[in-house]
């Protein structure tokens, strides 16, 4: 074999070696191979143009949908889109702590402006009770453990809106006679004060400010 046909020999092994070699290191692509996926894209969630009683998040924050008061309350914020249920009941929390305040001192003056009249002649008649007896009176407030929507109601026809508020507060009060004898309390002892107060307020109005009710 001649020089030049034994290096066309030689090319043609290394030839068919370098073939198999790539085959093994790359494979081979049979039949359909369907085209690389696209990564998906998450769309955007759309944002939807009004809310009702059961998608209100602030609502069923605090209420179970579908009851009588999510539908009150998402009412009460179709009728004044600025009301929202936590800032009210962070306001009521407040309201509560100052007017049980007020009325274990025996002074309504600074509260007064928050009673509904029916309100306000209880709490009176009550404290009246207590001075004509010469009750003197000693409280701590230590603080609101609980609130929470119980119920709610609102009137479209006339744009009042009710809710009522389950409270427990935890305060020291003490009611002494006129000789410094103890009547009614524990000077050294926490109480547990439960309470459902309901509050009302004519819904889209100017003034801000709601006002008790009823107690129970």
């Amino acid at each position: 074999m001649t020089n030049p046909m034994l290096q066309i020999v030689v090319l043609a092994v290394i030839a068919v070696f370098l073939i198999l070699r790539l085959r093994n290191v790359l494979g081979t692509r049979d039949g359909f191979e369907p085209p690389p996926q696209a990564v998906p894209v998450q769309p955007r969630a759309a944002i939807p143009a009004a809310h009702t009683a059961e998608d209100s998040g602030d609502v069923l924050d605090h209420v179970q949908a579908g009851t009588p008061a999510a539908a009150a309350l998402t009412a009460m914020q179709r009728a004044e889109p600025g009301f929202a249920v936590g800032p009210f009941l962070s306001g009521s929390r407040q309201a509560y702590e100052m007017i049980l305040t007020a009325f274990e001192r025996g002074d309504l003056t600074e509260v007064r402006p928050f009673l509904s009249p029916a309100v306000a002649e209880a709490f009176d008649a009550v404290i009246a009770g207590r001075q004509a007896r010469g009750i003197r009176s000693e409280v701590q407030f230590l603080g609101t453990r609980e609130t929470a929507v119980e119920g709610a109601d609102f009137d479209p026809a006339t744009g009042m809106g009710e809710v009522s508020v389950r409270f427990v507060g935890e305060l020291i009060a003490v009611h002494r006679d006129p000789s410094g004898a103890v009547v009614d309390g524990d000077p050294k002892a926490a109480r547990k004060q439960r309470d459902i107060w309901t509050f009302a307020r004519r819904m889209g109005q100017p003034d801000p400010n709601w006002q008790l009710v009823a107690t129970a």
